[in-house]
């Protein structure tokens, strides 16, 4: 029991240290410096230094920066302009119409970002004035964008699964095959919802002189996409038949970003310049994090907190679905304060010890994890989808997270389906073999 109150008073220390806007790199570790200098005779500085070295030269890591690199690119890229041409012929017939473009957009470009917050933006741009002009629901135009951006924390190459992998140990390029049947899931679960919603409401859906195109010229139309599909191609396939590793992937893939720009007419100095600051800021942002997040973890393990944190949890005979149910709500309350990658970084240490000792699979864990943390970003006060939406369209944040909620449900409807059929998880990793 003892164990207990020192993790709630560690813990609540470091959400004061958040709370008091100190940066969450700092904040994990001044709380690992506590924990280290109260609670073990372990040396702190000799701990500081390997686990600062340790985190930092993971090969890993190497990844992360080249897929936000690849994304930076083609954010600055005209693809979301040929991205909504190529789409528009597909849907034109489908309920809910143009609408769809926004979930499949975001589908597509989250397969090349990685992001969450560049996918909203960047299909945002185009998407936003476009429907709005057209007729559409202001509502479900806001809603969709919400909700469908967050498939760019699952859908692979996936930043956040990066740092699930880095901080868990866990093979990358199996987590990055891992997401791509639960994606695939939930776009067509958004997309059923905008059908079946567009059934109910015929008025939010303006009827349009549609052409009744022939096949060929969809796929004339469509021929934009065709550079894009190639890229989520050669990225995943490579992964997947095992011809190369996510990092060498990721730099297949920013070598292919730049042909793309440089096809689009879009590769400029200025451009370059913007896409490697931006890559610099968030790769080193990013970086810090999990370093801190690293030392607070050895921290941890040196005062066994989570060991018999996990031995205390076990006593409960708590069942998987009873901790998962647990754990879905602490998430979400947590992710209301934190952003994503911050989520996973700050919980691991302690949630994975109990975790394993229930018996679940940390691949599972990651997508679920992944998916709760998708919950959050449409949820207020810190929903980045949420925060970057706002921005362009200077619509209340309350009422675009109320746009949002159905989405947020059908994220909960997609735990609630991976953790009742986990295979739709495993199964791609497990052809994979190890």
């Amino acid at each position: 029991m003892d164990m207990i109150w020192m993790s709630l008073v560690l813990l609540t220390g470091l959400l004061m240290l958040l709370g008091a806007g100190l940066w969450v790199a700092f904040a994990l570790t001044a709380t690992g410096l506590a924990a280290l200098y109260f609670l073990s005779n372990v040396p702190i500085g000799y701990s500081l230094a390997t686990s600062f070295y340790g985190a930092s030269a993971s090969w890993e890591l190497a990844a992360l920066p080249m897929f936000i690199w690849m994304g930076e690119v083609l954010f600055r890229s005209r693809l979301s302009e040929e991205m909504f041409n190529g789409i528009a012929p597909w849907v034109g017939r489908i309920p809910g119409r143009l609408l769809h473009t926004n979930i499949i957009g975001c589908g597509i470009f989250a397969a090349i970002s990685g992001s969450s917050a560049a996918t909203a933006a960047t299909i945002g741009k185009m998407s936003i004035p476009e429907l709005t002009q057209r007729g559409y629901d202001r509502k479900q135009i806001l809603g969709t964008l919400a909700g469908s951006a967050t498939l760019g924390l699952l859908i692979p190459p996936s930043i956040i699964l990066i740092v699930y992998g880095v901080a868990t140990e866990q093979s990358i390029a199996r987590l990055f095959v891992a997401g791509i049947l639960p994606g695939l899931l939930l776009m067509v679960m958004f997309a059923g919802y905008v059908g079946i919603w567009s059934k109910m409401n015929p008025s939010g859906v303006p009827v349009e002189e549609e052409e009744s195109l022939p096949l060929a010229e969809k796929l004339r139309r469509s021929r934009p996409l065709i550079p894009v599909v190639l890229l989520i191609v050669g990225i995943i396939g490579s992964i997947y038949a095992g011809l190369a590793s996510p990092t060498e992937s990721a730099a297949v893939g920013v070598a292919l970003a730049h042909l793309l720009s440089w096809r689009g007419g879009s590769l400029s100095r200025a451009n370059c310049m913007d896409a490697l600051m931006g890559t610099v800021k968030t790769s080193t942002m990013i970086a810090f994090i999990l370093v801190g997040a690293h030392f607070l973890t050895v921290s941890m393990g040196f005062t066994g907190i989570p060991r018999n944190l996990a031995a205390w949890i076990n006593t409960l005979s708590l069942s998987p679905y009873m901790l998962l149910l647990a754990l879905t709500a602490f998430f979400i309350l947590l992710g209301c304060f934190l952003d994503g990658i911050s989520v996973v970084v700050l919980t691991t240490s302690v949630i994975l010890p109990m975790v394993q000792a229930a018996g679940i699979d940390l691949l599972w864990f990651g997508i679920y994890l992944v998916i709760v943390v998708e919950m959050s970003q449409i949820t207020p006060p810190v929903g980045f989808n949420l925060f970057v939406i706002q921005g362009l369209t200077g619509d209340n944040i309350i009422r675009i997270a109320l746009a949002a909620m159905p989405y947020f449900l059908l994220l909960m409807a997609g735990v609630l389906l991976i953790t009742l059929f986990p295979e739709i998880v495993t199964y791609l990793p497990n052809q994979m073999g190890n």
